[in-house]
């Protein structure tokens, strides 16, 4: 087996600038992606998007391009179309390329594998017709995909506002943003302020948007409760209640898309055991990191969102720290050099996620969204519904590993990335017990799905 000093799972914007600052000291890194271009999802197709018109993705978009094209460096060995199906604790890598499964070993590893969308389930949410906002803007980058009808968003956060931006820019009209966020989250957030005035920026890019849409005239409902999807076969109309009133309202559509903020991917380090905290204001579980971005586990650090939310511009710095960490663990740099090239980078990493908490507060997805009714599907893949898990937590079952052997909830070939935080939180809320206490599922690889043959085949190149 192959040992590289430097492996970097992931091309989004933390891992090209883990690669690019590993490169600039004198490491060779290796950076394995599955999608076939760099970008991750932020700067998803940066260097092929067949949009043209840079106003339709904006500036923030291109400014990717720069962090793309560092994986030109004569020093990185860029791998698209590369999956990872499985990492140990030993950091023995499994990867599949075009059908062929093989085995490498790393001194190193930095775990780029940014974030996912929360799940949002709702009455009706697999129908087609209906899909998340993170899906609609990959069809708009990547293929110049829009809907050919007038869409409508549903949600909270920053990302469902850019995107319908976008969509404006590129001649698309918004049917009707239904806005989840529940009254009174300006307040609750305004503590928050001062701080986030510290990256006045990202600040200023988050009230233009709002205005781009109110300028549009884009009919924005607030503070909608409750929301379902209806349709025979297809998504045919939505229908919404807002807060304080009874009556329900409905509108006809054939597109609706979702959005309630994005959590961290943290498939790979669940399955390697290492040490995950419950975040109250980001709702999610994230791998517990030292300063710099290492995990529990030997020669494995986690940079960008898959460490917690951070944002597109604080991954990158945080990319560039575990580099650097890379090439002081590896002797390219001295200690005392790298030590205040490392203050430096955590100074603007704090200036840039100085902002975080006041967007946690402000969009943390109200109660109901994340414990559906009774009838809703949870798991898509198994086709479990949320009563179905309140039942069985009413047998007795505490934790979502005891779900799997009573529903399969979580065993589909998504591997509970749909549905992992609702059973979580579904289960805490009917045990009276807290989501830490309640646990996620126990995860193990394959990560991605693999033949018997290809894994044969990958023990015979290994002997």
């Amino acid at each position: 087996m192959i040992t590289h000093d430097l492996v970097i799972l992931g091309s989004g914007p933390a891992g090209m600038a883990a690669a690019m600052t590993a490169a600039q000291h004198g490491l060779s890194p290796i950076v394995i992606d599955e999608q076939p271009a760099p970008g991750g999802q932020v700067y998803r197709a940066i260097e092929t998007t067949p949009v043209n018109d840079r106003r339709v993705l904006g500036q923030d978009y291109w400014s990717g391009e720069t962090l793309a094209k560092g994986l030109h460096h004569q020093n990185i060995d860029y791998q698209p179309n590369t999956s990872v199906w499985q990492l140990t604790r030993q950091r023995d890598i499994g990867l599949l390329h075009h059908e062929a499964a093989s085995m490498i070993r790393a001194r190193r590893v930095i775990l780029a594998t940014g974030a996912m969308e929360r799940p949002f389930p709702i009455p009706g949410w697999t129908l087609p017709g209906v899909m998340t906002a993170g899906s609609a803007q990959i069809l708009l980058k990547s293929s110049g995909v829009v809907p050919n009808a007038p869409a409508v968003m549903a949600g909270s956060g920053p990302l469902l506002f850019l995107l319908a931006a976008q969509y404006l820019r590129a001649g698309v009209p918004i049917a009707a943003l239904l806005d989840t966020t529940p009254r009174g989250r300006y307040r609750k957030a305004l503590p928050y302020l001062p701080a986030a005035v510290r990256n006045i920026p990202t600040l200023t890019k988050g009230l233009g948007l709002l205005q781009e849409l109110r300028r549009a005239g884009v009919r924005h409902i607030k503070y909608v409760s409750a929301l379902r999807a209806e349709g025979d076969n297809q998504l045919e109309r939505i229908r919404w209640q807002t807060d304080g009133q009874d009556t329900w309202e409905s509108l006809e559509t054939s597109t609706l898309l979702l959005h309630q903020g994005v959590v961290p991917n943290t498939q790979i380090t669940r399955a390697l055991h290492c040490e995950h905290d419950w975040n109250e204001q980001q709702l999610a579980w994230h791998p517990r990191l030292d300063e710099w971005l290492m995990t529990d586990v030997e020669g494995i650090a986690v940079a960008g969102d898959g460490g917690g939310i951070v944002g597109a511009q604080a991954a990158a710095i945080q990319g560039q720290l575990a580099g650097l960490g890379a090439a002081i663990a590896l002797g390219k740099v001295k200690s005392d050099e790298g030590n205040r090239q490392a203050a430096q980078l955590r100074q603007k990493l704090a200036r840039e996620t100085s902002i975080r908490p006041f967007l946690d507060v402000m969009y943390q997805p109200a109660l109901q969204w994340r414990l559906p009714s009774d009838d809703t599907l949870v798991c898509r893949c198994e086709e479990v519904t949320a009563g179905e898990i309140r039942r069985i937590a009413r047998m007795g079952c505490r934790g979502p590993n005891q779900t799997k052997s009573f529903s399969r909830c979580g065993m589909g070939p998504c591997q509970g990335r749909m549905c992992g935080l609702t059973v979580s939180e579904l289960l805490a809320d009917a045990n009276q017990q807290s989501v830490e206490a309640t646990g996620y599922y126990r995860l193990r690889p394959p990560f991605k799905p693999i033949t018997l043959g290809q894994l044969a085949r990958a023990a015979e190149d290994n002997q």
